[in-house]
């Protein structure tokens, strides 16, 4: 970057403009008046606002303008020029992140033109710096700003793919892509070598609140209005109940859905086990989960067989407290909780300790049949929905892994089969998918469901597809879509409508999954053939006649790149 003097970027002592970077030269022949005027002072001016009135305060101790002295959220943070002593006028933007999931730490004024902005760090964690979620106000129509965003702690970016922040406005409630030709990654010598993402934008309505994020958020909040929504339907398939409260008392929701016949203390249980939001920044796994959600509580055909057979278990998010403070990847005392899963604490790790707690007790249940347990996730660096899974010794256990990806890759067509990964890095030994692998039943299948922040490619297109919300809880429609098919290959669900059942009580099917799976199937058996009159052939899933003619396109490794 050109023009560093005395700490500062684009300006030199005595008020003289030093060269201009391409993004500020194309910004300020755009601006109005058709000048860049830079003020030309080294001390950035702060001004710390509060709904009631507006203290302006000059900055003059280096101490507070490091880069390190970022640790809670600016409030009602105006911004104004040096040397300015008056009551902030319009176009003296006021930038706010104390709101539930909202991050961002500092703003530094540069010109006024350019601020650079400071991802506050995870709470007890400097090391994670990646979501932001921020409102800015008291704009002028026409006003025209750079953003930088000065301290990500990831080196390798989607934004190099083109990805874009997300914006909205009060006016316009829908989130929209900043346009990735105003978007721009690059390594920056002023801020320590660290990346810097810049963008350009314009604000067109004075009245309007503009927020600014990296991806869609999914509040706390949120998820509690929508549990709340569907247990006044009153649903007999639908449980909620409280699994524990957080360090900071919020609830840890286990939802339960299946039909009440199968929650019979004499009836046995072939349980499907589900985790998100483990890592609070990873917002696009909530909305994959309530995809899942709807779609299994919906009267869908294919969801009222698999209540009928299945139990659905959901826990929708792992790490309350960290969603709502608005961390990347950390709970609210600094741990990254999906490293301690081996021995979580009940004081440091609540949710995490009931959660392995219930599984524990569900793997050793003789009634239950822990089949599979997913853990949802999104990913920084890779396009698509994919998974991790976990490499064993035992050809048979291997190979039974590899199932469920190849069948949802032939539902979701933004499911990647080539991205699919199985390792055993000792790095992620204290994950859910790795811990979990070795600790349940083996016939359990133990997944990570990663899908990409940004987008996604398909085989009809060489060009990204970005992800909506909608999109997302797609995925997580076909994800649920896809035990149908799995199942139908177990013998549990018939393929086509019988006059009988198709598999005498008591045989085993090749896999020999479950612990005994035929226990309790002479209950289930009406239950199967009165299924496949509502499923038919559907034509939305992958046939068990298909399987083998399915490419494999698996990378088995003994270690990756991602810290999952």
């Amino acid at each position: 970057m050109e023009g560093k003097n005395n700490g500062k970027r684009g300006r030199k002592s005595g008020g003289a403009v030093s060269t201009l970077r391409p993004l500020e030269r194309c910004l300020c022949r755009g601006a109005e008046g058709g000048r860049y005027d830079p003020l030309g002072q080294d001390k950035p001016i702060k001004v710390y606002a509060s709904t009631e009135d507006i203290l302006v305060a000059q900055l003059t101790g280096s101490d507070d303008c490091s880069e390190d002295a970022v640790v809670g959220n600016v409030n009602k943070f105006c911004v104004v020029p040096p040397g300015y002593n008056s009551q902030p006028r319009r176009g003296h933007l006021i930038f706010d992140a104390c709101f539930e999931s909202g991050n961002l730490g500092r703003v530094d004024y540069i010109t006024e033109f350019e601020y650079d902005l400071f991802i506050r760090p995870d709470t007890c964690n400097p090391r994670f710096r990646v979501w932001f979620n921020f409102t800015v106000e008291n704009v002028m129509v026409g006003q025209r700003v750079i953003f930088n965003i000065v301290n990500f702690s990831k080196t390798k970016s989607l934004y190099r793919e083109g990805m874009s922040p997300l914006v909205k406005s009060t006016s316009r409630p829908r989130w929209q892509r900043v346009p990735p030709k105003n978007v721009y990654y690059y390594r920056c010598p002023d801020h320590r070598k660290n990346y810097v993402m810049s963008f350009a934008f314009c604000f067109d309505r004075e009245d309007d609140v503009y927020q600014f994020a990296y991806c869609f958020p999914y509040t706390y909040t949120r998820l509690q209005s929508y549990l709340e929504a569907i247990e006044k339907k009153n649903l007999d398939y639908f449980n909620r109940e409280l699994l524990c409260l957080t360090v900071q008392q919020r609830r840890l929701d286990l939802l339960t859905i299946t039909a009440p016949e199968n929650l019979d203390p004499d009836e046995n249980q072939r349980v499907v086990f589900v985790t998100a939001r483990v890592h609070p920044g990873e917002t696009p796994a909530s909305f994959v989960c309530q995809g899942w959600i709807d779609f299994l509580v919906s009267q869908h055909p294919i969801a009222r067989v698999l209540r009928q057979h299945l139990v659905f278990k959901i826990v929708p998010m792992l790490n309350p407290d960290g969603v709502y403070l608005g961390n990347y990847r950390c709970s609210l005392m600094g741990f990254d909780l999906n490293r301690h899963w081996q021995d979580p604490s009940p004081w440091a790790h609540p949710t995490l300790q009931a959660t392995k707690q219930l599984l524990m007790d569900l793997n050793g249940d003789e009634k239950v049949d822990l089949d599979f347990y997913i853990d949802i996730h999104a990913h920084s660096t890779l396009m698509n929905g994919f998974m991790y899974g976990n490499v064993y010794d035992e050809e048979d256990r291997f190979e039974q892994q590899m199932v469920f990806p190849r069948l949802l890759g032939n539902n979701a067509e933004d499911f990647s089969l080539a991205n699919t990964n199985f390792n055993r890095d000792a790095v992620k030994a204290g994950t859910g998918r790795r811990f979990l692998g070795g600790a349940l039943d083996d016939n359990c299948s133990c997944y990570t469901l990663e899908v990409s922040f940004f987008s996604y490619l398909t085989n009809s297109s060489s060009v990204p597809v970005p992800y909506t919300e909608e999109a997302y809880m797609k995925l997580g429609r076909n994800v649920a879509r896809t035990f149908l098919d799995f199942y139908k290959l177990e013998h549990l669900i018939n393929p086509k409508p019988t006059a009988g059942p198709q598999y005498p009580r008591g045989q085993r099917n090749s896999s020999g999954r479950g612990k005994d799976r035929e226990r309790g199937r002479e209950s289930r058996g009406s239950r199967a053939m009165s299924s496949q009159q509502e499923v038919g052939s559907y034509a939305g899933s992958a046939s068990g006649s298909s399987l083998e003619a399915m490419p494999v396109h698996f990378k088995m490794h003994h270690r990756d790149g991602k810290k999952r």
